[in-house]
């Protein structure tokens, strides 16, 4: 599976200038967070693909004027043709406002969609806006990662997490692609990525006898 990752940054190549070739080979699109509305409902509506979000903590617009035909996963687990993928949107709060959670705060979201991890047996890849903490965060605390993040990781062991909020022109701090200490694969979407995932692979390793239960039920 073809995977497009965007984040923070609309980029004219995929919009003022879109070329149906670029996205040709694409088979699923994932946002990070902070982008424009619209620039999320031209991608979907241009390619016919699936389009999952996350809130990037700029994203309070979303609630008056949502992307439309895209599909939000913001604290939950989505399933796309049997790939398990958990969406954790926001930042680290730094300031009065929503989209942004303490580190306490931001692990009662995971409790609350912990019943659904577990119930499938774990995820594969993790969406989120913000980095983890020491993996492509920085020293303000605007831009400060979640180390309930690395938790996630090292009980689950997903092949990819995607995150953005970190952009390319922040300077010597910015780093496109990590390991996580998992074996995770790290990714920073800012701008825009292309990956490659082996969803074959990666379904068979995590498969539970408590997720297949589940997916009998769902036939």
């Amino acid at each position: 599976m073809n995977i497009l990752g965007i984040a923070d940054v609309e980029e004219k190549s995929l919009w003022d200038y879109y070329d149906p070739a670029r996205l040709a080979d694409v088979d699923l699109m994932i946002s990070c967070g902070d982008l424009n509305p619209d620039y999320l409902q031209f991608l979907v509506t241009m390619t016919n693909k699936t389009l999952l979000y996350v809130h990037g903590n700029h994203d309070t617009a979303y609630e008056m004027n949502p992307p439309l035909g895209c599909v939000n996963i913001d604290g939950r687990l989505y399933e796309h043709n049997g790939v398990r993928i958990l969406g954790l949107g926001g930042c680290m709060k730094y300031k009065p406002g929503r989209l942004m959670y303490t580190e306490s705060q931001m692990r009662l979201r995971i409790m609350r969609v912990m019943p659904q991890i577990v119930l499938k047996g774990g995820f594969d890849i993790l969406v989120t806006h913000a980095p983890a903490d020491g993996y492509g965060d920085l020293e303000d605390m605007p831009h400060w990662g979640y180390d309930c993040f690395n938790e996630l990781m090292e009980r689950f062991k997903p092949k990819l997490m995607l995150h953005g909020h970190v952009h390319q022109c922040y300077g010597t701090g910015f780093k496109r692609a990590m390991t996580h200490t998992s074996g995770t694969e790290i990714h920073n979407c800012c701008g825009h990525v292309h990956l490659q995932y082996d969803e074959t692979a990666q379904q068979a390793a995590h498969r539970s006898a408590l997720y297949n239960l589940y997916a009998s039920m769902k036939r």
